[in-house]
């Protein structure tokens, strides 16, 4: 597998990857964090647009997608119950969503990351009980509790390389 930038041509395969996703978030436990609304149509659109959706896919097909942004996340700037672990640039990752076709989308995504990055924050929603465990067996330190943008709270995690 490998990574590379969304294009428009991309769209259509990538809302079926986030159609998928949210099914599996809903019936594993977590129908609030994206229920059948979420991501947006237009959020897609414009994170092809910005250049900061990527695919993880082989010669013949996607299996998943996520945003890569880089510079302050406002949602970031307070946090409860802890402390990020340094203030220092860092990228954050979001919307990650795998059409559950392979193994090893997730670990393919954070390897790309920490590529690129030795500073990465990410946050997931509480009753995410599958991100969490992909999030800390991949080496993330639970920092405490934001809020995104909706009010709704997220558990704050960062990873440092060493």
């Amino acid at each position: 597998m490998y990574i590379r930038r969304a294009t428009p041509e991309d769209f259509d395969k990538i809302m079926g990857i986030y159609k998928i996703a949210q099914n599996i978030m809903i019936e594993s436990g977590n129908p609030t964090q994206w229920g059948h609304t979420n991501p947006k149509k237009e959020t897609v659109k414009e994170d092809i647009k910005k250049k900061i959706s990527y695919l993880i896919c082989d010669d013949e097909n996607i299996y998943g997608v996520f945003v890569i942004v880089e510079g302050d996340e406002p949602t970031y700037k307070v946090i409860e119950n802890g402390n990020w672990l340094n203030n220092e640039e860092y990228i954050t990752i979001h919307r990650i969503a795998s059409n559950g076709a392979k193994k090893g989308v997730f670990k393919c995504l954070i390897n790309y990351c920490k590529s690129k990055s030795n500073n990465i924050r990410i946050d997931t929603h509480n009753d995410n009980k599958i991100m969490q465990k992909l999030i800390e067996r991949n080496g993330f330190k639970k920092c405490g509790r934001i809020y995104v943008a909706d009010g709704s709270p997220r558990i704050a995690y960062q990873w440092l390389k060493e």
